[in-house]
């Protein structure tokens, strides 16, 4: 089994992302679940330019995107909405359509690098609070500006306790040595594999506990076989994860990192 705790929809900053991609991908590369939030939420793109209001999708738009189709694929699909901190707040509306969708959705998404926001900022702890206020886990991207770092993912946390926060990348286009050694710090710190290479994902293993990380992965962000090769048509770094570790884990341990920590912390029925 496995589950895919970070997959993304939308339409935006040059991608095509579309469910029909995400279930062909779930079904031809044996993913169970997968967390879905939509990239439609991006506030500013990838040179830190803001999205043109017509192209602006506000985030309970975004929600309900998700939320939908959770609901078409209730077995197969949670909501994980991505929320937009820089031009919105974590208002009643959103407390209203969490609290009436609460049974598919599995986390709060955010994206410090396209919100354009430090994540340990005054803007950011409401929509904490509101997470805190549903027992929802919170998933960050980590990596490509100060805003995004992973130490402000570290200060979050460390201001709320009583809630998990997930690393995504462990710190993009880095050695992920800053991240692990973070995780390990936190007992509600853990990280998230998107895009990380396997050396590292051991090391956190080693360093933090194998109930410290769980399996993600971008999909379906290189196209519908983003599972088995990059853009380039290069072997994607997931087949490392689906084949070689199973040689390199206890049975146990590979379960607990491509399924089992991910069922017990976003609160998925196996």
């Amino acid at each position: 089994m496995i589950i895919d705790t970070h997959v993304h929809t939308g339409n935006m900053l040059n991608f095509v992302l579309t469910e029909e991609d995400v279930l062909y991908s779930m079904e031809q590369y044996h993913i169970d679940y997968s967390i879905v939030s939509s990239l439609n939420a991006a506030e500013f793109d990838h040179q830190l330019r803001p999205v043109p209001p017509k192209y602006q999708h506000s985030q309970l738009e975004c929600l309900n995107e998700v939320v939908a189709f959770a609901k078409k694929h209730p077995d197969k699909i949670g909501a994980a909405p991505w929320v937009k901190p820089f031009g919105e707040k974590a208002d009643h509306d959103l407390y209203k359509a969490i609290n009436d969708n609460r049974k598919y959705i599995k986390a709060i998404k955010f994206h410090p690098f396209h919100s354009n926001v430090p994540f340990d900022s005054d803007k950011v702890a409401p929509f904490i609070d509101l997470a805190e206020h549903y027992g929802l886990p919170v998933v960050v991207h980590t990596g490509g500006c100060d805003a995004a770092s992973c130490v402000r993912v570290y200060n979050m946390a460390k201001c709320f306790p009583k809630t998990n926060f997930f690393m995504v990348h462990m710190g993009l286009g880095t050695d992920n040595r800053e991240a692990i050694e973070l995780v390990a710090k936190l007992p509600n710190l853990y990280g998230d594999t998107t895009w990380v290479p396997v050396k590292s994902t051991l090391r956190l293993i080693e360093t933090a506990g194998i109930g410290k990380v769980v399996f993600g992965s971008d999909n379906p962000i290189d196209g519908k076989d983003t599972y088995l090769h990059n853009r380039t048509g290069d072997r994607s770094l997931y087949q490392e994860y689906f084949h070689e570790l199973k040689e390199i884990l206890s049975p146990e341990y590979y379960e607990r990192l491509m399924y089992r920590n991910a069922a017990e912390l976003f609160g998925i029925s196996l």
